[in-house]
């Protein structure tokens, strides 16, 4: 018995070592190697390309610390934070509108309105924006008809947050609704039935429920907006360097420092790594009632 046992438990170790395979392969290549590489590159204080690496010491992540580059790493958490807050505060009541009050026959419709933005390049979205917040652009054009004071919002700040803002909604909304989707009507129900009023049932009964959905939609949108480089660089201009942009002119630009860029990226990963390990952590986990 114990050798059958044993016997079918090599079968079983071998069919999963032989199934998961081509996917670790996959991983090991493009995803664990060169995040290797980066951090063995962060130890070298100024390889450029094709110079030999000679890790040395830690004087790149003692560089991170240098009041300036604090500062851009602080405004691209901050901008993070932001517009993950502008996401919700849109994307929220978006959702519950279609899950819960839209009639069903649109519904689906009405998703695929957002969806539809993904279909094109993040690239050309940013250049819609352009287009749109310029002096001379559409939004401009419609303030002076209107005689109103026009808005001087391409590169600056709040164009970068207004773009983000825009091309992660989606993202939000999604997962928000797919949670709402799955909302126990019965405890909603039975809440009204004892005699919990409109505010009461939201808070005690569906918050509890599509919390998990909150902390994924609201993470999701955290990590993509801490490594975004399409939108500062495009409608931020010089006054919007973030942790992104700063890191493709170490490697791309013109100061070619590949250490302190790697250095800079593993920070990027550290952070990235630990947002993702406190939605593992609480994702599931629902405020007390």
């Amino acid at each position: 018995m114990n050798q059958i046992k044993y016997r079918k438990s090599g079968q079983n170790w071998f069919q999963a070592f032989f199934l998961l395979a081509p996917a670790g392969i996959w991983l090991l290549l493009l995803l664990v190697f060169p995040t290797l590489i980066i951090i063995l590159l962060s130890f070298d204080p100024g390889v450029k390309p094709g110079d030999i690496v000679n890790p040395d010491g830690f004087n790149n992540y003692l560089r991170i610390f240098d009041p300036l580059y604090l500062h851009v790493i602080t405004r691209s958490l901050l901008l993070a934070l932001a517009t993950t807050a502008i996401c919700f505060l849109f994307g929220f009541p978006v959702a519950f509108w279609i899950a819960r009050m839209a009639p069903k026959p649109w519904r689906n419709l009405l998703l695929l309105g957002f969806i539809l933005p993904l279909w094109t390049s993040s690239l050309l979205r940013s250049y819609a924006w352009i287009s749109i917040l310029r002096p001379t652009g559409l939004l401009n054009t419609a303030l002076a008809y209107f005689n109103l004071p026009t808005l001087d919002l391409l590169n600056s700040i709040n164009a970068v947050l207004i773009g983000m803002s825009y091309n992660l909604l989606p993202y939000m909304v999604l997962i928000l609704y797919a949670s709402l989707e799955k909302l126990d009507k019965r405890l909603l129900e039975a809440a009204s039935d004892l005699g919990a009023n409109s505010i009461q049932v939201f808070w005690k009964v569906t918050v509890p429920q599509i919390f998990p959905g909150i902390a994924a939609a609201s993470m999701l949108v955290f990590i993509c907006g801490l490594g975004d480089y399409v939108n500062p660089e495009l409608l931020g201009g010089a006054s919007s360097m973030t942790a992104a942009r700063l890191i493709y002119n170490q490697f791309l630009g013109a100061a070619q420092n590949w250490g302190f860029g790697s250095a800079l990226s593993t920070l990027l990963i550290l952070l990235v790594s630990l947002a993702i390990a406190f939605l593992i952590k609480f994702g599931d986990a629902t405020p007390e009632r």
